[in-house]
């Protein structure tokens, strides 16, 4: 799927601890915790929580902490619609990476079970 230059700029330079207490916020209010959303954010990108503290404490964008990041040999195994768009279809590397992420957070709130979530 083609996103626009300004769509995949916009991602890019949006800071992750911008966005984390969303995260929080969202699996939270489903009856997830803190501990699970990180254990879903270490299997995809193989930071600790360390690192993820210092990600944040830095104001990281979504390009330095991709940048940054193993990510996972199994996460193209992540499929299926986010914010109206086919995960599988994005050309940007990175728009792909971010919306991974919210994928595997959206899953999470949805009460998946995380054996399933963790592919």
């Amino acid at each position: 799927m083609d996103t626009t230059d300004n769509h995949n700029e916009r991602i890019a330079k949006m800071t992750f601890a911008s966005v984390y207490p969303m995260y929080v916020a969202k699996v939270e209010k489903k009856g997830r915790t803190k501990e699970e959303l990180h254990q879903v954010i270490t299997w995809l990108t193989g930071f600790d929580d360390g690192k993820l503290k210092e990600l944040m404490d830095q104001k990281a964008t979504f390009e330095t902490f991709f940048q940054t990041a193993s990510l996972n040999p199994n996460a193209s195994l992540i499929t299926g619609l986010i914010c109206g768009y086919r995960i599988e279809e994005i050309e940007n590397p990175l728009t792909q990476q971010v919306r991974y992420l919210d994928k595997l957070v959206d899953e999470l709130a949805k009460g998946r079970k995380m054996e399933k979530i963790l592919r």
